[in-house]
């Protein structure tokens, strides 16, 4: 699998009115609010956690919605060596789903973007095998088929749950009881349906508060790794380097004024 090239869009004026048929594949995924495009002059709305896989030589074309931003990252490869591996690059026709590894596929689409733009010694080799990381997830799930309306509550309520608690340690018992369920089958819902343990889902959350925090708060980084939930800075420090390839402190030099 041969990554050729990749693009993030932000955007409510995009368009790409004429009909590409490009030699490689095309992968779009949708980070925010919602875009259109036309596949073999089949139109197909992307929204959020959506993702269009395009066959190479295959006629598209798409568009913003009218004064609606969105945000997406647009990826171009050469699928033949993966083909035998992947069902989803055997197919003739364009496949769109919703994916429930929302912020799985996102980091990895991240990496890759970043890997290219900063063109380190041995991006490409990086790029390519965080690109074949991310097609495992996609044809896992392809393969799972879509979860049920009532497995897909239940983990909204663990998320939701999480979301409230993330500061806090957050255990399988403590999901298992808001779901009315045993502790280990909460937990292996939760892997299964978002491609993360609970532990891996509770740094995400705390990493994204602390994101923000970083960028638009007052306080110091050892104040915010307390506040989300690390009594130990030292250890803030390398789960954040480790999730983000920054450092704390990169975010904190490039923090907005804070009006006193």
């Amino acid at each position: 699998m041969q990554l050729t090239g990749i693009h993030y869009d932000k955007s409510s004026t995009w368009n790409e009115e004429q009909p590409i048929m490009r030699p490689d594949w095309t992968l779009v995924f949708v980070i925010y609010g919602r875009c259109v495009y036309w596949v073999n002059e089949k139109k197909q709305v992307l929204e959020k956690g959506q993702w269009l896989l395009v066959p190479r030589e295959t006629p598209f074309y798409g568009r913003s919605v009218p004064t609606k931003i969105h945000e997406k990252f647009v990826l171009q490869f050469d699928a033949q060596a993966a083909q035998d591996i992947f069902p989803l690059l055997q197919q003739s026709s364009y496949t769109c789903r919703q994916t429930g590894k929302f912020d799985i596929i996102a980091d990895r689409l991240r990496l890759i973007h970043r890997g290219w733009q900063d063109k380190q010694p041995y991006y490409m080799a990086l790029c390519e095998a965080h690109l074949q990381e991310l097609f495992v997830f996609l044809q896992r799930e392809s393969d799972q088929a879509a979860t049920t309306s009532t497995t897909a509550l239940l983990v909204e309520q663990m998320k939701g749950y999480i979301q409230n608690h993330y500061r806090e340690h957050v255990t399988k018992d403590e999901l298992g009881s808001c779901i009315s369920r045993s502790p280990n089958y909460a937990a292996s819902l939760f892997r299964q349906v978002t491609g993360q343990t609970i532990s891996e889902f509770v740094h995400v959350t705390r990493i994204k508060t602390a994101v923000y925090m970083l960028r638009h708060s007052a306080l110091t980084v050892t104040e915010i790794a307390e506040f989300i939930g690390y009594n130990d800075p030292s250890y803030f420090y390398r789960v954040f380097r480790r999730m983000t390839g920054l450092v704390p402190t990169e975010l904190v030099s490039d923090r907005e004024t804070i009006r006193k």
